[in-house]
């Protein structure tokens, strides 16, 4: 096997969607007659950057990786004026597929999304489109009404004087204060990514929700165990059952998505196989970057039949 010594080249460019733009990246080419992997990121309301690991895949079997910032964040349009009623599954569906056609794609792709992305991932594959050929489902909720218990869970077993600070801000609607993002960020260094410092990719996408949460704070809420946002009430169990392409899950041992969480994927995705990764949260992509790469590198490879 030919190794990948030097860099694999990408390329940055804008989609036209609507009267907007959306931010894109593929590392490697399109043109290597390997199955095209699509990254996308979670939140609602991240950045491609804390999943920008997955870049490596390219790296490890030769196949393109494309990147891209959903509208609103990162590097594509931004809407801070836009409200609730504008931020849908619907329009980064819609996003979704104004990218697979704008690439030539649609007709043979792989789709990774991680967290809100993997929820977005089966919003897609529930609609069995044909040219989706592997899914790969991250970290993500199938009912995020039991994210919500299972992170409120979590949050009580966190030492009680943190516990203490998150509610007394929550009471007082100082969710802005230092004080309850220090207390947040126990949470999140338990349970969101358990690597400290975070890596450089990681902070940025927290760096730059801090200067724009519109789509966070609309779909979801303030924080992770705060849900209040249009996607409060959101579930995809009742319709797992249409998923058709061959699908990957995976999640991690410390990962706010708890087995329980995930587990619908599991029973009710035919097919659907599950890697828990022992020394991970909700980033085995970073928390075992390696092994992660090579595990999404292989379920693809498996699947990539008709090239």
């Amino acid at each position: 096997m030919e190794m990948h010594v030097a860099a694999v080249a990408s390329k940055e460019a804008f989609l036209p969607f609507r009267e907007y733009q959306t931010w894109y990246r593929i590392t490697g080419s399109l043109d290597s007659g390997k199955l095209p992997l699509v990254v996308a990121h979670g939140g609602p309301g991240c950045t491609h950057d804390y999943v920008d690991s997955f870049k490596g895949i390219s790296e490890i079997d030769g196949r393109a990786v494309i990147h891209y910032d959903q509208l609103g964040n990162g590097n594509s349009t931004r809407l801070p004026d836009k409200g609730p009623d504008f931020w849908t599954p619907a329009l980064f569906l819609g996003e979704l597929d104004a990218l697979l056609k704008h690439l030539g794609i649609q007709d043979r792709y792989a789709f990774l999304g991680q967290s809100w992305g993997g929820m977005l991932g089966a919003e897609h594959a529930v609609l069995k489109p044909p040219g989706l050929k592997a899914l790969v489902i991250a970290n993500s909720p199938a009912n995020m009404h039991t994210w919500v218990a299972e992170a409120n869970r979590l949050r009580g077993e966190l030492p009680k004087a943190v516990q203490d600070t998150l509610l007394r801000h929550e009471q007082a609607g100082t969710i802005t204060d230092p004080e309850y993002i220090a207390a947040s960020r126990v949470f999140y260094d338990r349970h969101v990514c358990r690597v400290t410092p975070w890596p450089a990719e990681v902070a940025r996408t927290f760096a730059i929700m801090d200067e724009d949460n519109t789509v966070y704070r609309n779909m979801n809420g303030p924080t992770e165990f705060h849900v209040i946002g249009t996607m409060k009430d959101w579930t995809i169990e009742d319709r797992l059952m249409r998923i058709e392409a061959p699908t990957l899950l995976i999640s991690g041992r410390y990962d706010e998505a708890t087995p329980l969480v995930v587990k619908p994927y599991v029973d009710r995705v035919k097919g659907c196989e599950w890697v828990l990764f022992e020394h991970s949260s909700h980033m085995p992509h970073v928390e075992e970057k390696e092994l992660c790469l090579e595990t999404v590198s292989r379920f693809l490879s498996s699947h990539d039949t008709d090239a």
